[in-house]
């Protein structure tokens, strides 16, 4: 029996969030330069939307690049931009074909002009889109989104819209990136590491996180589903005890 099979299709989570982590080091591994291993990912992640379609998860983010990767080296940040320029573009309409809707988070400004233009073409052209959200989170730091919520809720008060002691967790979060979406209830980390490098911080509460040694270019679908079938034997208490549950 395959792990699509011991899904229980009743008790999806709605929201995944992944790390794409490990393009390098297989690109290494096949004795290629890094960037054979972004564009390789490419097909990852082609397989993993499909996948998240076919059992019907709602929303898919993934870390496709954050602040600190600004740090690379300068060819390599360049060979990331064209890819995503070219990969949205090639990509659009199998998007709306499949009645996916194209999201970003991040500091989107930040990203070279061509790189917004496209990314706001293919947004508008995919926003009626209902089946599944997938989200790009670019230039991202989790960070950066809850200094900048902060920021926007001192304002706020500042100009008088709101009283400080009406501040909650409701108002925070809706001044975050990710307001219309819920939270992830399961993060995948490819390649080994265990950590989650500044990504949705506030939203990761108490999501569950899953860990595998798999590079990102070689993660597919299966894996996808195998990750689910863990997730779905975990029992999510958010506090409370086992008893309280049943």
């Amino acid at each position: 029996m395959g792990f699509k099979e011991q899904i229980d299709m009743t008790r999806l989570p709605e929201h995944i969030a992944i790390i794409m982590d490990g393009n390098g080091r297989w690109a290494k591994n096949q004795g290629k330069f890094r960037v054979f291993g972004h564009e390789s990912g490419v097909l990852s992640v082609k397989d993993i939307v499909e996948g998240c379609v076919e059992i019907g998860i709602k929303y898919l983010t993934v870390y496709a690049f954050s602040t600190e990767n600004w740090n690379r080296p300068v060819d390599e940040v360049n060979a990331l931009m064209e890819l995503l320029i070219t990969t949205i573009n090639q990509e659009t309409e199998t998007l709306t074909k499949n009645n996916i809707r194209l999201n970003a988070i991040g500091d989107i400004a930040s990203l070279p002009q061509k790189c917004i233009d496209d990314l706001k073409s293919a947004m508008d052209k995919t926003a009626d889109n209902t089946h599944c959200t997938l989200t790009l989170a670019l230039s991202y730091s989790a960070k950066w989104e809850i200094l900048e919520a902060a920021k926007k809720l001192a304002r706020q008060v500042k100009e008088g819209q709101i009283n400080i002691e009406d501040i909650d967790e409701s108002h925070f979060s809706a001044q975050l990136t990710t307001i219309n979406m819920p939270d992830p209830e399961l993060m995948i980390r490819t390649s080994g590491e265990h950590r989650i490098s500044n990504f949705l911080l506030w939203q990761m509460a108490y999501t569950e996180l899953y860990f595998t040694d798999k590079l990102w270019p070689d993660f597919r679908r299966e894996d996808l589903f195998e990750a689910i079938v863990d997730y779905q034997k975990r029992e999510r208490r958010f506090g409370k005890i086992s008893e309280q549950l049943n």
